[in-house]
């Protein structure tokens, strides 16, 4: 995903750039998954950074890719 570095940006440890808030859209793309699933966990209180402006629902990136890295598992030992 092509983001275009603003004034409102998180940079991630690799210097990948992200809007501090991301749409339900981009929250999708960054998760690998649909509009509706990201509905759904919003509803069932299963995603982190949740921030509500009336009707709208925006994710915060830090703490979504931050709840990504403690979902993932360990790599395994060789």
């Amino acid at each position: 995903m092509n983001v275009l570095p603003t004034r409102h940006t998180h940079v991630t440890s690799d210097g990948e750039s992200w809007p501090v808030l991301l749409t339900v859209d981009e929250a999708a793309a960054l998760l690998r998954t649909t509009r509706r699933a990201m509905y759904a966990m919003v509803e069932r209180r299963q995603l982190p950074g949740v921030v509500r402006i009336r009707r709208r629902v925006l994710f915060r990136t830090e703490a979504l890719l931050d709840w990504v890295d403690q979902k993932s598992a360990p790599l395994p030992k060789e």
